[in-house]
């Protein structure tokens, strides 16, 4: 259960209070869920009772009692207390973190991989944009987001105008008027790929640029073989790569637009993130992409040597460096003669393991390692502003049960940025719960460490799927 889910249960579990008489006040519109704080425990917090205390007259306490059944009663929560002036403190069910564990390594080779889907099969996103190295990355991949989840982009390249005597020459409409207008899909559906865009081009360069694509037309109303031969059409559907259209070819192509329920082909969607200040090259492919990918559009991307370097500030070493420490967990594992099964997983005390974790960690918004290393080849990293925490495995569970929603929420606004982000989140609450996977000293390996490795292999699993989809290697050393 993800905390967005959580606070819809809170959401419910308030409604049904009120519906039954127990509470009179007007259900609030959310609820926040996070974290336990200091004092706290279980899995998540929520401080919903003191918010309706006022409304409801009566002692935030009270109110909390009132709530307390009705969260009890909901399937994934095992167990709901009362701390501190009338917080709810929630523990999920463990064996629903079970058959999540189990649901992403059943997946692996399996079907479609876990945070796949078939949300947006049939849609198709016609993108156009610039001969640019950056907008080529991001097109690149948005199409690997949108095939994961079923749906096909197609990618048009603008090209300078050109003037002819005697010929009037063309200029395209206002950027941003196709992508506001491309809805794809009736309403009530999923959400359209055309919905929700943002562009960050400026009106006054609009006439430099010529654009082949015509206005929104029938199924029987295809560009010429003439037009389409001055068009570069890369159609990304998972497995296909660039193409260039033939002015010999006969025809509709079989790639050819698929047309919309009223008949329109899909209009272009304006993408043009802000250039690199600087020729990304010298980087190497995957430094390359990563740092076109993790800042948004809107973000002037930073070309430094900073990304090929093994430290804790460097997001993209984090990403990796996490996958490869899954990876060895499983081989170690093997070496102690045990495996990753999914599991009840016991409550780890972080006193007894040292295990640490930053401010921002316990939040939920995992920016610095969560841990420190104890290889002894591991890189020193330094990690400030340290507090304890409780349970380890909340943040991982976490990032591990959302990163479905942030695939289809990435491929629906063509923000690969969302996904690079929360790569992260998951790399940072891997790192700190991976010192609790493998017995230490004397200790024998018990269901609780073999629950713990089918854990780490598991957000092992999603960092590689992530990095994929970024067109990123993820390396079982590092």
């Amino acid at each position: 259960m993800t905390p967005v889910e959580l606070s819809r249960t809170v959401l419910h579990a308030v409604r049904r209070a009120v519906d039954q008489g127990e509470l009179s006040v007007a259900v609030p519109a959310r609820a926040v869920v996070t974290p336990p704080g200091p004092g706290g425990s279980g899995d998540y917090a929520t401080n919903i009772a003191l918010q309706l205390a006022r409304p409801a007259g009566r002692p935030p306490l009270q109110v909390a009692e009132i709530l307390r059944p009705h969260l009890s009663r909901t399937e994934g929560v095992a167990a709901v207390e009362i701390t501190g002036p009338g917080f709810l403190n929630i523990h999920l069910d463990r064996n629903a973190v079970a058959s999540l564990v189990r649901d992403v390594l059943d997946r692996r080779g399996h079907g479609l991989p876990y945070g796949h889907s078939d949300a947006l099969a049939g849609q198709v996103l016609r993108l156009r944009i610039p001969y640019d190295i950056r907008a080529e990355v991001v097109a690149d991949a948005v199409g690997r987001i949108v095939a994961s989840q079923g749906g096909r982009v197609e990618v048009h390249h603008v090209r300078p105008q050109v003037t002819t005597p005697g010929v009037e020459s063309h200029t395209p409409g206002a950027p941003g008027a196709a992508g506001a207008a491309g809805a794809l899909g009736a309403p009530g559906e999923r959400p359209p790929l055309g919905s929700d865009t943002s562009d960050t081009s400026d009106a006054s360069d609009a006439s430099e640029v010529h654009t082949d694509l015509a206005e929104p037309r029938g199924s029987d109303d295809l560009p010429s073989p003439q037009d389409r031969a001055l068009e570069e059409v890369r159609v990304a559907d998972g497995n296909a790569g660039p193409r260039t259209a033939d002015a010999s070819e006969p025809g509709p192509r079989p790639d050819a637009i698929r047309p919309d329920r009223q008949g329109n082909a899909p209009e272009p969607i304006d993408l043009r993130p802000v250039p690199a200040p600087e020729d990304p090259a010298p980087l190497g492919p995957d430094a390359l992409r990563w740092a076109l990918l993790h800042p948004a559009a809107h973000d002037r991307p930073r070309i430094t040597a900073d990304l090929l370097a093994q430290r804790a500030s460097n997001p993209l070493f984090r990403v990796r460096y996490a996958h490869a420490r899954a990876r060895a967990l499983t081989r170690n594992a093997a070496t102690l003669g045990f495996t990753g099964t999914p599991g009840h997983l016991d409550a780890i005390a972080s006193a007894g393991l040292g295990l640490a974790t930053s401010a921002v960690a316990a939040r939920g918004d995992h920016s610095v390692i969560a841990a420190p290393f104890t290889d002894p080849g591991a890189p020193a990293f330094t990690t400030p502003d340290v507090v304890p925490v409780s349970d380890p495995t909340t943040p991982l569970l976490t990032a591990i049960s959302e990163y479905p929603h942030v695939l289809l929420r990435a491929a629906t606004h063509r923000t690969p940025d969302r996904l690079a982000r929360h790569l992260v989140v998951t790399a940072d609450a891997l790192l700190a719960f991976q010192h609790t996977v493998l017995p230490r000293g004397e200790e024998k390996p018990s269901a609780a460490h073999r629950a713990r490795l089918a854990l780490a292999e598991a957000a092992g699993t999603v960092l590689a799927g992530g990095l994929s989809l970024l067109g990123i290697d993820a390396p079982e050393y590092l």
